[in-house]
């Protein structure tokens, strides 16, 4: 998905190595799953981890969206007009659709 910031670094930059690292976690804990499966284990305890899998992605979701508001959307509303109103209608878009995620 392509972004429609311009200019401007991305408001998680200075937490990029930490999101990352929760990234890389995520990924094990997918792998974790995997393996589950293979080896068929008990299903509450896969659904287990796939809650705590879930929980982790949440966390990094708001955590991005905490920063690009505090980041993208508070310095195109400096700005004002157009652009400003883009930024809104674009996080009120993604906060949606973690909503219903």
């Amino acid at each position: 998905m392509e972004s429609t910031e311009q200019g401007s670094p991305h408001g998680y930059i200075h937490r990029k190595e930490d999101y990352l690292k929760r990234l890389r976690r995520i990924e094990g804990q997918a792998r974790g799953l995997q393996r589950m499966v293979e080896d068929e284990k008990y299903c509450i305890d896969i659904l287990t981890q796939v809650s705590a899998m879930t929980k982790a992605l949440q966390s990094v979701a708001l955590g991005l969206l905490e920063e690009h508001m505090s980041h993208c959307l508070v310095e195109a509303a400096a700005a004002g007009g157009s652009a400003a109103d883009a930024k809104v209608k674009e996080a009120s878009e993604a906060i949606a659709r973690l909503v219903r995620s």
